[in-house]
């Protein structure tokens, strides 16, 4: 495999997570190193740092760590990132039902569905349900403009 077709993304996003998980560990022991603030942290530390070694483990043993994925590029990526991240600042502005339809509309159409009857009623019908789901289950009110609140 030549060095220019090698993909690090995979390998950066675990020493990533290695690190923040190191150094939330380590800020943790210097504010308290009793157990009682110790008591969920270190355990989790220890299962995600495990978590990542064996991964880095099983990557180099099946020679997979640096290996080019065949997963979407970055330039189809981000419009999903950038849509994601509006639907999260319209949730307010437009409500929660009418921010889901509209973003599952939009990432079809992102994603290449072209059958317009299909795209608007899969949005319709599952963003309304989803909504009214967690309308109903969550214990605070949600910003709504079609469903009742």
């Amino acid at each position: 495999m030549s060095e220019s077709k090698r993909d690090y993304g995979d390998f950066i996003v675990l020493m990533g997570l290695a690190g923040f998980t190191l150094w939330y560990l380590l800020d943790a022991i210097r504010v308290s190193a009793t157990p009682q603030n110790l008591l969920l942290i270190l355990p989790l530390a220890v299962i995600v740092l495990a978590i990542i070694a064996l991964e880095l483990i099983l990557r180099i043993k099946h020679g997979s760590l640096f290996r080019s994925s065949e997963e979407e590029p970055l330039h189809k990526t981000l419009p999903v990132v950038g849509l994601f991240a509006a639907y999260v600042l319209s949730l307010e502005a437009i409500g929660f039902d009418i921010a889901t339809v509209v973003f599952l509309a939009l990432f079809l159409v992102l994603k290449g569905e072209r059958n317009w009857l299909l795209l608007g009623g899969y949005s319709v019908a599952f963003g309304l349900s989803v909504a009214f789901f967690f309308s109903q289950m969550l214990p605070y009110p949600m910003t709504l403009l079609l469903l009742p609140s």
